[in-house]
């Protein structure tokens, strides 16, 4: 199927690289009217403007954020600003508990003494009465920003 009988009409490929491939058979020779990856958006030395401060992930970039002439550093708080409860949530406890019994599961290094027991949802529930869970909580808020909590900081019940 050529170009000349794509059902959307576009008439030029792009292949998955974002770059334009060519089959020589529908370009005249000496065309240089098509783009590819490394010439878009860096006509005129522009660049993009990044405003809303988040990553490729599309979570918030938190090194550094500029913004015009000033500098804001991490959206997250410190220890001693902190606004949310120092409770452990029972969705927290479900997501911690369930994350580390899957660590646990595919092996991966025990921070409490066995004593016989083989289920990894155990093995996390002992790790999470002693604290010994290296998870970090992130809890968002409304405004955009965060608080990180360890475990051994939050009160489990």
């Amino acid at each position: 199927m050529s170009d000349d009988e794509d059902p959307i009409g576009s008439g030029d490929g792009f292949d998955n690289d974002g770059g334009v491939f060519d089959d020589g058979d529908d370009t005249a020779a000496g065309d240089e009217s098509k783009t590819t990856m490394d010439d878009r958006g860096e006509e005129d030395g522009a660049e993009e403007d990044d405003d809303d401060g988040l990553d490729v992930t599309g979570e918030r970039d938190d090194v550094t954020m500029s913004d015009g002439n000033s500098l804001v550093v991490s959206t997250g708080t410190a220890a001693a600003e902190r606004v949310t409860t120092r409770y452990l949530t029972k969705y927290e406890r479900a997501r911690v508990l369930g994350t580390r019994a899957l660590q646990i599961s595919m092996n991966a290094p025990v921070m409490v003494d066995l004593d016989g027991e083989t289920d990894p949802l155990r093995i996390a529930e002992k790790e999470l009465r002693e604290r010994k869970i290296p998870i970090i909580v992130r809890r968002y808020l409304p405004d955009g920003s965060h608080e990180d909590w360890g475990i051994d900081e939050l009160i489990v019940d």
